[in-house]
């Protein structure tokens, strides 16, 4: 990917930090449980370890803030944009004694991939190769991610899922002198992070989540990572000119937020926007609580609706008080999972049927086939949005399920970079619903509309 505006820094202006890239020829690699180990150990060492995820995955973040202890936040060069993402690595720098940054899919994958990233800020790539059915061929896997860019910064290689001293000695010796061996990560069941449909198991429903991390901690102390990686020199934003000043704006509006283990998947950056705007921000369970709290806005974020599903429908009370709510003509946002939880029936994928809240007319079935990925935008005409000279909102969609809506939809997003027909945008009354998970920051002006009450 090229880069029209490439940043002219003057050396000596900025704040110095340790940093990495963790990246890997492909998924499944990897990648979260040595990031997480990486940033546990130093983390136990009394160091603050800043951890930020490329691309707009939802559960590796999860994963990662249980490591650290600190919220994740998204770096992608299109979703955050390029200023954006500066913006939050010079504050990290500020902060921290170790940024660290989980890649997406292979190194070179995507539009922005990850060495996209790492070229653009000058931060060295960690290449995690699982090495566990492999011997000279590390070598040759190692020297292509090092140099299929020639510019890319590359600090070296850590072979995974290795459990053997002479095993080990066979991938470092085969490697060229120019090419750091960090060492070996073993293959230990009691770190191997549960997956289901949608990636990762959430950090929240494994109970033994610190166990396996401190586990994890421990190998990296027989690594050259338990060392700090050089410091890479992290920039502040230039000013834009003109910039929508949303500060305050929501000062007085009361959002409620369902978050539970059913409704998860918010970015770090959303709330944090939400609370730069002055609202005021109170969090319920659609599990577990018997009604919504008061409030003037109603965000409903995607997740895993289908896994509990049961309780979710059985928690009638909290129904009947969402459908209230809905009849309040206040604004009601649904992404994804939430969207799925609005209509009147949702199948899992044993085929069991569930009758949801009703408020969207339409149905929903879970699928094993993999319904739609990628990056999008979209063209957002809401009311009070006419005057606006950018009405496009950022994100992307990831879904196991196909819904048949009853209702006309006012937009349809494009993936990026294809400019592919992508997810439907449906508004009912009150109510903007959509499979496609918003990016607040790509556009605060129009988020804020969203939320006005």
């Amino acid at each position: 990917m090229a880069f029209e505006n490439t940043p002219d820094n003057v050396k000596g202006t900025g704040t110095m930090c340790p940093a990495l890239i963790v990246a890997a020829p492909s998924s499944g690699t990897g990648k979260t449980t040595i990031t997480a180990a990486i940033a546990r150990y130093h983390r136990n060492q009394g160091k603050k370890v800043t951890v930020f995820k490329v691309g707009p995955d939802f559960i590796d973040p999860m994963i990662l803030r249980q490591a650290s202890g600190e919220l994740v936040y998204q770096l992608d060069l299109w979703l955050v944009g390029e200023q954006g993402c500066k913006q939050l690595l010079y504050k990290a720098a500020l902060e921290s004694d170790l940024i660290l940054i989980e890649g997406v899919m292979g190194l070179f994958d995507g539009t922005p991939s990850s060495a996209d990233l790492a070229e653009y800020f000058n931060i060295p790539v960690l290449g995690i190769i699982d090495a566990s059915a492999m011997a000279q061929t590390f070598a040759a896997v190692a020297f292509g991610l090092a140099n299929y860019r020639p510019n890319l910064p590359f600090s070296g290689v850590i072979a995974n899922r290795v459990n053997t001293p002479r095993h080990t000695e066979i991938l470092q010796n085969c490697l060229p002198d120019d090419l750091r061996f960090y060492g070996r990560m073993p293959k230990d069941a009691t770190i191997t992070l549960p997956q289901r449909h949608l990636g990762l198991v959430q950090a929240q429903e494994l109970a033994d989540i610190d166990v396996q991390l401190d586990q994890a901690a421990s190998h990296i102390a027989a690594t050259g990572l338990a060392e700090l990686p050089a410091s890479v020199e992290f920039f502040p934003c230039e000013e834009v000119e003109h910039e929508y000043q949303h500060e305050g704006v929501l000062k007085g509006t009361r959002i409620i937020i369902v978050k539970d283990k059913a409704f998860s998947f918010i970015y770090a950056a959303n709330i944090a926007f939400l609370q730069e705007t002055g609202a005021e921000l109170v969090y319920c369970s659609a599990l577990t609580d018997a009604e919504l709290p008061a409030g003037d806005v109603l965000y409903i974020p995607g997740g895993y609706p289908e896994l509990y599903a049961e309780q979710l429908v059985q928690n009638t009370s909290f129904i009947s008080s969402v459908r209230s709510f809905a009849k309040t003509n206040k604004p009601l946002i649904a992404e994804c999972g939430g969207m799925l939880y609005l209509l009147e029936q949702l199948t899992d994928l044993q085929d069991k049927k569930f009758s949801m809240v009703g408020l969207l007319p339409g149905n929903a079935v879970m699928q094993k086939k993999l319904a739609a990925i990628g990056s999008q935008w979209v063209e957002l005409p809401l009311k009070g949005t006419e005057t606006l000279d950018n009405n496009v909102m950022r994100g992307h969609s990831f879904h196991y399920s196909s819904a048949d809506i009853s209702l006309e939809h006012i937009s349809q997003t494009k993936h990026h970079p294809s400019e592919r027909l992508g997810e439907f945008v449906y508004q009912h009354g009150n109510i903007i619903a959509s499979y496609m998970h918003w990016y607040f920051q790509s556009n605060p002006e129009l988020t804020v509309k969203l939320f006005t009450k």
